[in-house]
């Protein structure tokens, strides 16, 4: 028997496992290949659904489903953290003192918001990245009246639109219900422009300007002081608020950086066409958890599953990997409560924003929903 262990259940290995179980139900079921999904959680989470959390705009159990719900026959769910990965022994060392052994290994361990890399961060700053903190945002927000609202960014961090979209959604739902003019909103980000993207950076600075939000570049935040509610910067400057929304840096998962397999951040040096671990035949790795120039986002974990499931099924057929990643990432992006827009963009081909619709915004409405059913491979 082969065994393929998916080491992270969220969008990216859950969807490597569902398609590995479509594609290989007749190995599943004389028992010729094995598929174990290990997930240090009880539930999935849908990750952009904790922006809408955050604003008010969804409720905060709409975003998790069960694991098991989410699976297909034939996968194996395993809910015990992972704790150490030997390549050697090509083995897996749980939580619970047990190990797993496997033939092919998927890490989907994806990007994790630290929310310790700015001293005061956890004691001034509101953020929705994670749920818990998404929910105390909700809760704050709603009793915040009037004033300076500042958002700041560290980097790198996932779901890469995502900041801006609440700026302009915040600003939307103010102007609704007639109290735009008791709040100043001021974006920041750390480089010369306001997104690592240049298309997305040119497409906001026009649009916060027609909104009057505040855009300021090369804002690095080094500490943030939550009694005089200022945050101070690498470059000197010193900004105050009367509420800090902020985008904590990420880092790669701890059992990458224990296992010694990624770089000082945990980020895992990948092939950026076959998506395998550089170095290390018969394992892949697919979404937030590579060091490839892409955006770290759901829709880049959905394209790569793709090829990890084409190559993996290469291999157990005694081929050499040959599906090819072209970098392909596709984002929605909320410019309002009502209004959206979306790019597509890859390796060579850089994104080109057009302007928010409606049609386009009810469109991402509706993925909110059907994602679930791309989870289990079914769209």
């Amino acid at each position: 028997m082969k065994r393929v262990v998916i080491l992270g259940a969220g969008t990216g290995g859950a969807m490597v496992a569902n398609r590995l179980a479509r594609h290989l139900s007749a190995e599943l079921e004389n028992s010729e290949v094995e598929i174990a999904l290990v997930s240090d959680t009880e539930s999935h989470i849908y990750q952009p659904g904790l922006l809408y959390v955050a604003l008010g705009l969804a409720e905060p159990g709409s975003v998790f489903r069960e694991h098991q719900k989410l699976l297909l026959p034939g996968v194996r769910l395993v809910q015990d953290p992972a704790v150490k990965i030997d390549m050697n022994k090509r083995s897996i060392s749980l939580n619970s003192g047990s190990a797993m052994e496997f033939d092919y290994l998927v890490l989907a361990t994806g990007s994790h918001p630290d929310l310790d890399a700015i001293p005061g961060f956890r004691e001034g700053a509101h953020t929705f990245y994670t749920f818990d903190e998404a929910v105390q945002t909700r809760k704050d927000l709603a009793g915040f009246e009037e004033g300076k609202l500042l958002m700041i960014i560290g980097v790198p961090h996932k779901c890469p639109v995502a900041p801006v979209e609440f700026m302009f959604m915040f600003d939307d739902l103010l102007r609704k219900k007639g109290r735009r003019s008791r709040y100043e909103l001021m974006y920041t980000y750390p480089i010369g422009r306001l997104h690592s993207l240049q298309p997305c950076a040119d497409w906001a600075e026009g649009a916060f300007e027609k909104q009057g939000i505040i855009g300021e570049t090369f804002f690095n935040p080094e500490t943030i002081d939550p009694d005089k509610k200022i945050v101070y910067t690498l470059e000197g400057e010193e900004v105050g608020y009367d509420f800090l929304v902020a985008i904590p840096p990420h880092r790669g998962a701890p059992v990458i950086r224990a296992s010694g397999l990624g770089d000082e951040e945990g980020w895992l040096p990948t092939d950026r066409a076959t998506l395998e671990l550089l170095g290390y035949q018969g394992v892949y790795v697919v979404g937030d958890a590579t060091n490839l120039p892409i955006s770290k986002a759901g829709s880049t974990a959905h394209y790569e599953s793709e090829v990890v499931v084409r190559n993996i099924m290469r291999e157990l057929h005694g081929e050499r990997p040959m599906a090819l990643y072209d970098g392909k990432v596709f984002c929605f992006i909320e410019g309002g409560l009502d209004k959206a827009m979306h790019i597509q963009f890859d390796y060579n081909n850089p994104p080109k924003p057009a302007d928010p619709t409606q049609m386009v915004h009810w469109f991402k409405m509706a993925f909110n929903q059907m994602y679930w059913l791309s989870v289990r491979g079914l769209v």
